[in-house]
């Protein structure tokens, strides 16, 4: 086996469950991720819901740290448009002093959550200086880039500075967002389990690859692995995934179309497209979804995955996740 495989994280709640329980669940699955050979271990971010338990991944970064010993620990990701990316730099300079080595830093574009959330993340935020996306994604470039501005008492750097910096990563689905990433010598992670589409995968990929000379890029991709393929086929979600596109530029992937019927109404742009979008979950038996995985890597070049694991039931999701780690250390 040529890859390393991760884990996307997003501690969903489980029916009748407090954000508690399901934040221990996530502790232990990072223990066991550690113990069963996965090299990262991402926690992503998403605002006023009630069915996943991390809206601050830096927290939650933290406290697995404290609770690992090897395992890289990171964002998958933080959503940069709603913070000042000072701020964004010392939160990650903070974690990467805590645990040099093992920290990720994982951008994302994306809202996390529908407009009324945004509106209150971005309260106070003039939208005149925020600048667009890659003026921000370069500002915290330079934060975590640049240990000192100026001289004396008149310097101003994203203290405490780390021994060694969190390795930089773009989450994004797109080829403008894969040339914004090599443009910054930070490393690029399509959004596969989003987006599915293969020629957007092909083209962000290989712009990735010839803008950054020859670095390979790496890709989320949703897997359900069981005991017996038909097992794993139950468990396949077929819900669509759904692209909303406002008037005002704004846009966000959504998993219903009740969820895109409430971005609408919220956003108050004066129109909006939605677009479907597949999002294939590779699933079967352990040797199944490597055999799916590999031929990924001979399509694209990829060395490495970020595994989604969009199950619903606890138990379910964490023998997927066993099941394939178990696959990946009978094919090494």
């Amino acid at each position: 086996m040529g890859y390393r495989i991760s884990l996307l994280e997003k501690s969903p709640l489980d029916e009748h469950e407090d954000a508690a329980g399901a934040l221990r669940r996530t502790l232990e699955l990072a223990k066991l991720a550690e113990r069963w050979g996965y090299h990262r271990f991402w926690l992503a971010e998403h605002h006023n819901t009630d069915k996943l338990a991390i809206s601050s991944p830096e927290i939650v970064i933290a406290w697995i740290l404290a609770h690992t010993q090897k395992l890289r620990v990171g964002s998958g990701g933080v959503m940069l448009q709603h913070y000042s990316p000072y701020k964004v730099a010392e939160n990650f300079n903070q974690l990467a002093s805590l645990a040099p080595g093992r920290v990720d830093i994982g951008i994302g574009k994306a809202p996390g959550g529908l407009p009324l959330s945004t509106h209150a993340l971005q309260y106070a935020v003039d939208p005149a200086r925020k600048g667009e996306f890659a003026d921000q994604l370069r500002q915290l470039d330079d934060w975590l880039s640049v240990p000192v501005r100026g001289r004396g008492v008149d310097s101003l750097s994203a203290t405490p500075q780390p021994p060694q910096s969190a390795s930089r990563f773009l989450l994004g689905a797109s080829e403008q967002s894969a040339r914004l990433a090599a443009s910054l010598g930070w490393e690029f992670v399509f959004a596969a389990h989003l987006n599915a589409d293969e020629r957007d995968i092909s083209n962000a990929l290989s712009a990735y690859s010839y803008e950054s000379n020859g670095r390979r890029a790496l890709l989320a991709v949703p897997v359900i692995v069981a005991d017996t393929a038909a097992q794993a086929a139950r468990l396949v979600d077929r819900t669509q995934r759904y692209r909303v596109t406002g008037s005002d530029g704004q846009s966000v992937n959504v998993g219903s179309l009740e969820q895109a019927e409430t971005y609408i109404r919220q956003s108050g742009a004066a129109s909006h497209q939605i677009e479907e979008r597949q999002s294939d979950v590779l699933h079967g038996t352990g040797e199944d979804v490597h055999r799916q995985l590999e031929a990924l890597q001979a399509r694209y070049g990829v060395e490495e995955f970020i595994i989604d694991t969009p199950v619903a039931q606890p138990q379910a999701r964490l023998r997927s996740l066993e099941l394939l780690a178990a696959s990946s250390v009978a094919l090494a």
